[in-house]
């Protein structure tokens, strides 16, 4: 069997079962895409029949994360990388506490594990293993930067495979309904209902895509017809998920940041390490803020354009916004996933309050890690470059 396996109801095995489990129920939208609660939600619906996400049916009713790699797991990639993207086949659909089987993208032995769940021979295949690949090239699963680096490759699944996770919209619920609050008077010609009523239900239906009659007043307003209106929200929706992501990385982003600028490795060390490293945390601190600023300034341009629906009342200003807003989900994905992975990570690494230990050269990887997840180039690229110059 190449695959790992969790099946024994024991040890760490049994630990493995519960966190799959937990996994379904709680994993967050930019580490998880939950192919099987999609699966549950949406199987007899013919746009998830028509545009299935992958064409191998078990690949389809998978869960994928974004995964940080655990030290026996090191050695399954040559590179020293810090994370993966690993695949989670359940044994059995309807309890997952019969366990799963997992595999990493890339792994050694990978080619081997394709074939033996007879993915990549044929038209099918390839298409399965290429869209496995952009998974891998992502810096995270949030629905909205993943449809739109599916459809610059050729990809487009049913939207019905692009949720925010469960978990995550209970947690921006109350968030999303402060930000439709303005909308209350245009959304809905009957005021006479409490309004905290009103912006609860507007909030659940923009979470949910509802496009049902009672949204007719905002459609009619804005002049979409009802395939572009449905696009649209979900558009809107991806807005008001990136400004939650932003506002619920804020609490850590200074600390890590301050962390990151400060941190000593112990034990020996090159010179060349030493110059990295001490380079290393000047760029990422830097960069960090940049990307911070960079996703703050797109996200302005929602907020201007919504002010024009809810402040002044131009309704097609708006909808001429969410018509465009696709083409900035690749920008603020790519930052607010980056962000997301360094901070999480670095907080899972050192915990708030624990001490600070660290080698050099886990120092080294995880740095040059966090540094590939802000594009920059690797350290030895950039040794490389300096020896030509």
């Amino acid at each position: 069997m190449s695959f790992s396996t969790s099946l024994s109801r024991s040890g760490a095995a049994d630990r493995s079962v519960r966190n799959l489990v937990n996994l379904k129920e709680g994993g967050s939208s930019s580490r998880t895409l939950n192919l099987l609660s999609t699966w549950e939600r949406n199987g007899e619906l013919e746009e998830y029949l028509t545009a299935p996400f992958f064409k191998n049916p078990t690949l389809n009713r998978s869960i994928i994360v974004k995964h940080r790699l655990r030290h026996n797991e090191m050695d399954l990639f040559p590179d020293g990388r810090a994370s993966a993207t690993k695949v989670i086949l359940p044994i059995n659909l309807c309890d997952l506490r019969a366990g799963g089987r997992a595999f990493f993208v890339g792994q050694r032995g990978y080619e081997g594990i394709l074939t033996e769940l007879d993915i990549g021979s044929g038209d099918m295949g390839q298409r399965d293993k290429g869209l496995l690949a952009i998974l891998e090239s992502l810096p995270s699963l949030d629905p909205f930067l993943m449809r739109e680096r599916l459809k610059k490759s050729g990809f487009y699944p049913a939207r019905c495979y692009f949720e925010i996770s469960e978990a995550d919209t209970n947690r921006m619920f109350e968030f999303t309904r402060r930000e439709v609050t303005p909308l209350i008077g245009i959304t809905f010609e009957d005021m006479d209902a409490a309004l905290n009523e009103k912006t609860s239900k507007l909030a659940t239906k923009i979470l949910n895509n509802a496009g049902d009659a009672e949204l007719e007043p905002l459609r009619r307003g804005m002049g979409m017809d009802k395939a572009s209106f449905e696009e649209g929200v979900f558009c809107w929706k991806g807005f008001i998920y990136y400004k939650w992501s932003l506002i619920d990385l804020a609490p850590n982003i200074k600390p890590v940041s301050d962390e990151i600028s400060t941190i000593r490795p112990y034990g020996p060390s090159s010179e060349d390490e030493r110059a990295f490293i001490v380079a290393s945390r000047a760029r990422l601190t830097k960069a960090i803020g940049q990307a911070c600023e960079t996703v703050r300034l797109t996200l302005k341009v929602y907020d201007d354009a919504y002010a024009e629906l809810t402040q002044d009342g131009k309704p097609a200003s708006f909808r001429d916004f969410l018509l465009r807003a696709p083409g900035l989900f690749h920008e603020l994905g790519e930052r607010v996933g980056a962000v997301q992975h360094i901070t999480s990570f670095w907080r899972y690494r050192f915990p708030k309050g624990a001490r600070v230990k660290i080698s050099t050269d886990e120092l080294y990887d995880l740095l040059a890690d966090f540094e590939q997840s802000l594009n920059f180039p690797s350290p030895e690229t950039v040794a490389d470059a300096a020896v030509a110059s």
